[in-house]
């Protein structure tokens, strides 16, 4: 299959802002796809080589990108720095020059020979990697029409942007092997189980469906976890838990999903990201105290030694470095909390009820002072509720995880529902006063700030429409550090356009990725007639907005953007915030 195919699907779907034109592109080319490429072509639409877990990465700026192409042009590298900052992009820039300088390609490219050469690149390391980095690009470069360097080097350099979530890959997979949207639901759950899009496409191309319903628990590959919804009165959780609930400690920490298979030991973060080197001592603990292969969830948190004292989840963060020292390990020591087991010696655990998933957890772990499981206690009033919440305060802790006891209360990978309800101190104001939203435009700022952002256009996500709509408009509480920061991180995702997964009413100065999570806290939430999350659910031509909303100074890295707070919370956050109005 010639990479020309792929290249010209970028640029059709680049150009449009409605996920069902992206749909209908994704079916054409999956459809065309031979299946021994198909899990290839789906890794090479996300822009990336192997699921997020593998730690796979290029590592190949734009300096790197622009010096292999000064190579391949034999032009100056300021030259093509200058196109760069001409157009604004340097795939554009690359496309540009190679139709100025009447390029000719030597030879034709495979999507095969790409997928094979970015992989190499990702696997370059150590001395002299630099420079076989460069060479391996070259060689794509040479064979390169004007159209697909576009996209190679904006692959390359991680900034690909065609708006291709995962939902929306899942449908596109269902309809075009199975010819029903309908089916997603079955290829969602082997994702969900194996967090991987590519193994799961080509299973299903080559198997069918009957394949894919097929797909196990593996050790060594996270399992996408189950989310909670949210609630702030404890009679309301109570009510839709069945009057009666399993109400955990939530802890400030680090979400750990922890594989064991033998002596070998995987850790994985919320985002699913590889995490094992940040928490070597970690691992030791669970050796001790679990003597089986398991995948466990648990909460890391750093403690006093001395007094057992839960310390501040920004002292966790010191463990975000690529070399953990014995320095590390001795000023923020962690332990774990772990809440619950989804796989043990051979068995898949996740469709076995929540009451019993906790008695093998209780069975098997051997605790220890840096191994426990959270504190637990089955209520069934909301008084007992309201008490065991401000105990866990009173310990440090942000509140509860209140779980539902009853037969069908399985452990449901990937999804947020009403099994779990979070039940958090920020929720006891009138606002459920912090929401993560996801940054999607920027509008341009006054005096110090002009010419750059002032403000920042922030976003829920709806998993139903897979799309993020917008909540509010934010520009207080940053800090000049943070404005600098988010500098940083928002150009690389800067679009000339809105993003085809946001649904905006306001036309921002500029448009970006839905990529960065922050913390966002306000006043109340209302009804606005510019904001679309929540539109005509709550009143007719009308959203949701956040009024007075601030950034708290916490950027939740650990999220992804489809693990942001969604568009149902919000609007049952803004239902409970009228009720509380009435009662009072």
């Amino acid at each position: 299959m010639e990479y020309r195919r792929l290249a010209e699907f970028y640029e059709q779907i680049e150009k449009s802002t409605r996920r069902t034109d992206i749909i209908n592109a994704l079916v054409k080319l999956f459809k065309e796809t031979p299946k021994e490429l198909i899990d290839k072509v789906v890794y090479l639409s996300i822009g990336k080589i192997a699921p997020e877990y593998t730690g796979l990465d290029y590592n190949f700026g734009e300096k790197l990108a622009i010096r292999a192409l000064a190579r391949i042009l034999k032009i100056p590298s300021t030259e093509i720095e200058k196109k760069v900052k001409l157009l604004g992009d340097l795939g554009e820039a690359g496309r540009k020059l190679y139709e100025e300088l009447g390029y000719q390609p030597q030879g034709v490219l495979t999507v095969e020979e790409v997928y094979n050469g970015l992989k190499k690149i990702a696997e370059a390391v150590g001395v002299g990697s630099q420079e076989r980095k460069i060479r391996i690009f070259m060689e794509l470069l040479k064979k390169a029409t004007s159209v697909e360097v576009k996209y190679l080097l904006r692959t390359i350099t991680e900034r690909l942007r065609l708006g291709i979530g995962d939902n929306t890959i899942l449908e596109a997979l269902a309809v075009a092997f199975t010819g029903s949207s309908l089916n997603r639901e079955v290829i969602e759950r082997a994702y969900n189980l194996t967090s991987d899009l590519g193994y799961v496409a080509k299973i299903l191309a080559e198997k069918g469906l009957e394949g894919v319903k097929q797909v196990k628990i593996e050790v060594g590959r996270p399992v996408r976890p189950m989310l909670a919804e949210r609630m702030g009165s404890p009679v309301l959780i109570l009510r839709k838990l069945g009057g009666r609930c399993g109400a955990e400690y939530k802890f400030d920490g680090e979400r750990v999903q922890a594989h064991r298979k033998g002596d070998q030991f995987w850790l994985f973060s919320r985002r699913l990201e590889n995490i094992t080197h940040q928490y070597p001592d970690l691992i030791e603990f669970l050796k001790e105290a679990i003597p089986h292969d398991f995948i466990v969830e648990l909460e890391a948190v750093v403690i006093d030694p001395a007094s057992g004292e839960l310390r501040p989840f920004q002292e966790l963060m010191h463990r975000k470095v690529k070399y953990v020292t014995r320095y590390h390990l001795e000023k923020y020591p962690v332990a774990g909390f772990l809440f619950d087991i989804i796989y043990l010696d051979g068995e898949d655990l996740t469709l076995k009820p929540y009451p019993e998933r906790r008695k093998i957890l209780e069975e098997v772990v051997k605790r220890t002072d840096r191994i426990d499981l959270v504190p637990r206690k089955v209520v069934d009033n909301p008084e007992d509720l309201e008490n065991f919440f401000y105990q866990a305060i009173e310990e440090g802790c942000e509140g509860l995880v209140c779980k539902s006891l009853a037969p069908n209360s399985i452990y449901q990978a990937g999804k947020r529902g009403f099994l779990w309800i979070k039940y958090k101190r920020d929720y006891k104001s009138v606002l459920a006063d912090t929401l993560d939203l996801v940054v999607v435009g920027g509008f341009l700022g006054k005096g110090q700030r002009s010419g750059t952002f002032g403000s920042l256009l922030m976003a829920c996500y709806d998993p139903e429409s897979d799309t993020f709509k917008t909540v509010c408009k934010v520009g207080t509480g940053f800090t000049e550090d943070d404005f600098k920061k988010l500098e940083e991180i928002l150009n690389p995702r800067k679009l000339d356009h809105r993003h085809p997964r946001v649904n905006s009413i306001l036309e921002a100065d500029m448009w970006f990725e839905p990529y960065l999570v922050l913390e966002i806290t306000g006043a109340e939430l209302t009804l606005s007639p510019v904001h679309t999350c929540g539109w005509g659910k709550v009143a007719q031509n009308r959203g949701l907005g956040l009024r007075f909303p601030r950034f708290t100074g916490r950027y939740r890295f650990d999220k992804r953007p489809e693990d942001a707070t969604t568009e149902q919370e919000i609007i049952e956050m803004y239902r409970m915030q009228r009720k509380v109005r009435v009662s009072s």
